[in-house]
């Protein structure tokens, strides 16, 4: 019967280490998804200024011409 504690025992000891590093790892992970949904806002909002400052440019006609849209000379 003591031995049959002491393994009952170990195996508790060896879920609570797995546990507690389970629940380490998942703390460290949302902190991690924390971070970049607040990096993921920062650079939405840069993009949209980017963009507003496109439309801008292209409803005073400056910049009006994409250079991407033409095929190169030595083609």
């Amino acid at each position: 019967m003591i031995d049959l504690d002491s393994k009952q025992d170990y195996r508790l000891n060896e879920l609570e280490m797995q546990l507690a590093h389970a629940l380490r790892a998942n703390e460290e992970l949302s902190d991690v998804v924390a971070q970049q949904a607040k990096r993921l806002d920062v650079m939405e909002k840069r993009l949209n200024l980017l963009l507003d400052r496109a439309r801008e440019q292209e409803a005073s006609g400056i910049g009006s011409h994409v250079f991407g849209d033409e095929v190169p000379p030595h083609w």
